[in-house]
């Protein structure tokens, strides 16, 4: 068959626990969708793992979904566009294209006490180089695990055979029948291997874990050509045109293309992302994650990222640990019932507290509890308390980017209610902007795709099809709004480090 004359872009959006594959067309408007989940394995209470074959024929059976959706044989395809989960550690034998071992997910803490060990002599260090506190999420410190653990990878890396990529490397290997071993710029950025003041692999500190460079894929363009499709794998010849790490994707479909500007995605956690130009600002002390946004035409566009890790996990929680609510979506209606929090506080620390405290040890804490508390307040405080997590890096931010923030783009399932954008533009002290389409995800990898093979000439062009749902302005006084963080900061160092022995 010919290719269309109206251009059709494929996205795979592989996240955390699904798939997602989608079918644009030039103007944004998804023309075919198909969605599933797939298994998560925990083998023990520190370990998250995923199957790469699971992954793959997840997406696979997607793409078919989305494309019989869209009414489209694969050589209608003009290009591909994939937005994938960060950090995920994916190991194959060069020889057989086939994963070695389970890969271990970002979620993953089983190198929580290895990271604690390091930090002493390299701490500082690999933060000043990669943009990232050390931590756990770290892909090198996944490898170096599997490379004292799992034999097999350890003696396919002695003989030269073993390959690491994320999802997104892993996808394009599958894809092209093999013939990629690539991984995106923002991929590489978010490895805890990738050192943004060279440019290039962080050879002193992977040297220093025992981890061959030589497992590393290729550091492709965000927006560029990485690989083309198997036909035997495929269906056809098309050129995989963009590969950009979730959030970042987010970031670039907001419309932040210019230093200052942010974006905030609510999903089980909350990431908050500002552009900052080109060149890297890294801060050790702020907390806060400094990575590659994108790299188009060979240009570098870097970001500031703060992150709580259990927001819209506060809210699952709501519904199947204290059962007070039957859907997510319920939140809102219940903490709508009261007209404040009763002087409830929820800090939402169920596996520790990120950005800008980075403590392992705080749990979940819910404070001010009295006779007169109802369900309404309990649902309230924890719509708050994803709100009050973004503050605590948000000012932060600003300081040490230098950027004053006007306004929030927001994206991620709960940006859909209501009553949490506006306590975010009542705490934040901004104007809250939600666009129609909230798969913020999907629709940057579409347009990084579409940049690349023409379908626009510019990014001001292609944001251009994209428009708003609904603007949420600052309510609140400052004095309000100061007397409320005051009582947040006091609850949060009351959570802190309460599993430490």
């Amino acid at each position: 068959m010919m290719s269309p004359s109206a251009p059709r872009l494929l996205v795979i959006d592989a996240g955390t626990t699904g798939i997602r594959a989608l079918v644009f067309d030039e103007a944004s408007r998804v023309l075919g969708q198909a969605y599933t989940e797939f298994p998560q394995y925990h083998p023990a209470p520190d370990r998250v793992e995923q199957d790469a074959n699971e992954i793959w024929g997840a997406a696979s059976r997607m793409i078919a979904g989305a494309l019989e959706g869209a009414g489209l044989a694969p050589d209608e395809v003009t290009a591909i566009g994939i937005t994938n989960q960060r950090a995920t550690t994916v190991v194959w034998d060069r020889r057989t294209g086939d994963p070695v071992t389970r890969a271990i997910v970002w979620q993953d803490t089983r190198t929580a006490e290895r990271a604690s060990e390091l930090a002493a002599e390299w701490g500082e260090r690999v933060y000043s180089h990669t943009g990232w506190s050390l931590a756990p999420v770290y892909s090198s410190l996944s490898l170096e695990w599997l490379l004292q653990n799992v034999p097999e990878v350890r003696d396919l890396a002695a003989s030269g055979d073993l390959a690491f990529g994320t999802i997104d490397s892993w996808l394009i290997h599958r894809l092209t029948g093999g013939a990629e071993h690539v991984i995106s710029a923002s991929n590489a950025s978010v490895t805890g291997s990738y050192d943004l003041l060279t440019d290039r692999w962080y050879g002193e500190w992977l040297e220093a874990l025992g981890i061959p460079v030589s497992i590393y894929p290729e550091v492709r363009d965000d927006s560029g050509h990485l690989g083309t499709t198997s036909a035997q794998v495929f269906g056809a010849e098309v050129p995989i045109a963009s590969a950009i790490a979730d959030q970042h994707s987010a970031l670039f479909a907001q419309g932040c293309i210019e230093p200052g500007m942010v974006k905030c995605t609510h999903g089980t956690g909350t990431f908050l992302d500002m552009t900052i130009g080109t060149t890297p600002v890294i801060d050790t002390a702020s907390g806060l994650t400094s990575q590659i946004a994108w790299r188009r035409n060979g240009e570098t566009v870097y970001a500031l990222e703060g992150y709580a890790g259990s927001t819209g996990a506060a809210v699952q929680w709501l519904r199947d640990g204290a059962g007070i609510i039957s859907t997510s979506a319920e939140s809102e209606e219940l903490a709508r019932s009261v007209p404040d929090n009763g002087g409830v506080y929820f800090v939402p620390a169920l596996t520790g507290l990120s950005a800008p405290y980075w403590d392992l040890f705080a749990r979940g804490t819910i404070f001010g509890i009295s006779p007169g508390t109802q369900r309404g307040h309990l649902a309230r405080a924890t719509l708050e308390g994803i709100v009050f997590s973004v503050r605590d890096f948000i000012e932060v931010m600003s300081r040490v980017s230098g950027n004053a923030i006007a306004q929030i783009a927001v994206d991620g399932g709960a940006s859909q209610n209501n009553l949490l954008m506006q306590i975010q533009a009542d705490q934040l002290g901004t104007r809250v902007v939600r666009p129609k389409n909230t798969e913020a995800t999907s629709v940057g990898a579409a347009l990084m795709a579409g940049l690349a093979v023409g379908v626009w000439s510019t990014p001001e062009e292609a944001l251009a099809t994209q428009d708003t749902d609904a603007t949420f302005e600052p309510q609140l006084t400052d004095e309000q709004r100061a007397a409320d963080y005051a009582v947040w900061t006091r609850a949060v160092e009351r959570s802190r480090g309460w599993l430490k022995k």
